[in-house]
């Protein structure tokens, strides 16, 4: 009975200490949650509060944007009425006006008449005329491209963290005709699309124009359909009197003009429309001539963000949330791994997405984000556009040009044939210097048939770069490439260099990123894959192209190996900016090689030509 009794009260002991560790337990628990809810509270607050100061920012953006342009206004009307007064001043003191007055007030008196005759002939110091000064509180305008467009909101947000950008540096130049003068009606888009085709005047007013354009006098007149600004209302429906104005004001100057169709309605500008010499538009459903956007290499380009991509696919209601100017949108585009785009975005936008370098999908995968890159230029540039505006107005078109001269130099007559298909391969070779055995002269017109192909006989005693140095005496086009015998080049080899020289401000262009292929121990090999897209000391020689001029005045050294590396050193010493572009559409192939065993990445033991030419 006892020993019940002993049981029962442990049972009993046993049960309360649970039941109370239950309950500390349960206190415990309770507090955690209502921990955790305070936590999710204050972060509730935080991101009320981060949105807040995003929106606080943002209007502040907008009112410092709205104060500049009232004090560059009342600048503007204190140098007008200065200007209106030295005119009035420059009247009186003018002698006309003075023997004017002199007749006038001595007409009744002739000693006094004389008396004043004499003094108005005397000379008379004029008043200066008044110079245009820097705005108080901001800087002087500088007119180069891009200059007054950078990006102003640098944070974004994602699920309530905020995120610090450093902002895509839009660049000022250079400018793709400098020659041509056009005054543009457009909205921000399309500002930025065209201020790197020619010398660009915007911003004038119906109120202003017949003020400004005379400044520069513009070559012709490009209006957009504008749906903002204070040209929308002069140009829907019937046209206003300022359009008429302005339209008028060009053609007694004999200034083209043009009006582009890009959005809205096309019948609500029709009106309008028949004003102008020219129309275009991008609607497919409308009958006048087509001008389709294009990516602009200047701001579409891969050229990378200080701060390099974050680690996430986004949507593209993330990537480009609706309060961004377009300099912004510009920094978002080179953000995240990947943006995964609904159906029916504007193929627009889809391509300056790709020209950027981002993938498009829920898969960050570089290969394919090259191969759309490539796609988005191959559809065409706005230097082409505007090159199909130009002629069907009637304007030159004159600018530097892409094509490119190969040298070829083949020591080991073995190697002829395969060299030759690279060359042959390649897209933009205007001319083909070969130094090698007597048979590759014919076999080089043979497969280069469109190409202007120059031989010169090999001599044995000749270095590489001493052939090199006699074939660049013999080029002809802006650009020179020179090609490695050994190695392999894709098909859009040099189209992938060449497009550098449209966003970069390099003299030479090539590869410090590649993929390699040794084949006794039959690895691949991936050099330097941060390098990519980045101005850096030294590339590859086998990789190099460079225009002429550059090259004519550095030379080649008289080396068989390591000519390259003279070469870059000569360019670090002259301050010859040297870019790198892709990692695609070449490899390197030896038999061996240490050196890169030890400074590359293994991708694989196999063929190197899958990974790298697509």
């Amino acid at each position: 009975m006892s020993t019940e009794l002993e049981s029962t009260r442990r049972a009993l002991r046993d049960a309360v200490a649970q039941a109370e560790h239950a309950a500390e337990l349960a206190r415990l628990l309770d507090v955690a949650q209502s921990r955790l809810a305070e936590a999710e509270r204050q972060a509730d607050e935080a991101r009320a509060l981060a949105e807040r100061l995003s929106e606080a920012e943002e209007r502040f953006e907008d009112e410092r944007a709205a104060v500049e342009k009232l004090r560059r206004e009342l600048a503007e009307q204190r140098y007008q009425a200065e200007v209106a007064n030295w005119k009035l001043s420059s009247i009186k003191v003018a002698r006309w006006n003075r023997l004017g007055d002199a007749i006038k007030s001595g007409k009744s008196n002739p000693v006094r008449l004389a008396k004043e005759l004499k003094g108005a002939t005397k000379p008379v110091k004029r008043p200066t005329a008044p110079k245009r000064k820097p705005v108080a509180g901001g800087k002087a305008r500088d007119e180069r491209p891009g200059a007054a467009f950078q990006a102003t909101t640098s944070t974004r947000t994602l699920g309530g963290a905020s995120f610090k950008l450093k902002p895509f540096r839009v660049p000022t130049g250079p400018n793709t005709r400098p020659h041509i003068t056009a005054a543009v009606i457009a909205e921000p888009h399309v500002e930025a699309l065209l201020r790197y085709e020619w010398r660009q005047t915007t911003g004038f007013t119906p109120r202003d124009f017949a003020r400004v354009l005379p400044q520069e006098v513009p070559h012709l007149l490009v209006v957009e359909s504008v749906t903002r600004g204070p040209w929308a209302e002069e140009l829907r429906g019937e046209p206003g009197e300022g359009l008429r104005a302005l339209l008028a004001w060009c053609a007694e100057r004999g200034i083209r003009t043009v009006f582009w169709h890009t959005q809205g309605d096309v019948s609500a500008y029709a009106a309008s429309a028949e004003l102008f010499e020219h129309r275009f538009t991008t609607d497919l459903t409308v009958g006048w001539p087509r001008l389709q956007f294009g990516v602009q290499p200047r701001v579409h380009n891969p050229l990378p963000l200080a701060g390099g991509r974050i680690d996430r696919v986004l949507t593209l209601d993330q990537l480009l949330p609706g309060h961004l100017s377009y300099p912004d949108v510009l920094t978002s585009y080179r953000w995240p791994a990947a943006v995964d785009c609904p159906s029916g975005t504007p193929q627009w936008r889809l391509t300056e997405i790709a020209a950027c370098g981002t993938p498009i999908g829920d898969d960050p995968d570089t290969r394919r984000a090259h191969v759309a890159l490539r796609r988005a230029y191959s559809g065409g540039t706005m230097t082409d556009r505007v090159d199909t505006l130009l002629e069907a107005v009637g304007l030159p078109s004159a600018r530097a040009t892409l094509d490119v001269s190969v040298l070829l130099a083949i020591p080991d007559a073995s190697r002829m044939e395969h060299a030759l298909a690279q060359a042959a391969r390649q897209s933009g070779v205007v001319q083909l210097i070969v130094i090698g055995p007597p048979e590759a002269e014919q076999r080089a017109r043979d497969t280069l048939p469109d190409a202007d192909v120059v031989y010169r006989r090999l001599h044995p005693d000749m270095t590489v770069g001493a052939m090199l140095g006699r074939g660049l005496d013999l080029c002809e086009a802006d650009l020179v490439a020179v090609m490695d015998p050994r190695d392999v080049y894709g098909g859009n080899y040099l189209a992938d260099l060449r497009r550098a020289f449209l966003f970069s401000t390099a003299d030479i262009v090539g590869k410090a990123a590649f993929y390699a292929h040794l084949r006794k121990p039959q690895a691949t090999l991936l050099k330097q894959p941060d390098a990519e897209y980045s101005y850096l000391p030294e590339i590859s020689g086998a990789t190099l192209l460079a225009r002429r001029n550059t090259l004519r005045e550095t030379g080649f050294a008289d080396l068989t190996e390591g000519w390259d590396e003279v070469l870059m050193r000569q360019c670090r010493q002259d301050g010859i900016k040297v870019f790198s572009a892709d990692r695609f559409g070449y490899v390197r192939v030896r038999d061996e090689d240490r050196w890169m065993l030890g400074a590359a990445h293994l991708v694989e033991y196999g063929s190197a030509e899958p990974h790298a030419l697509i």
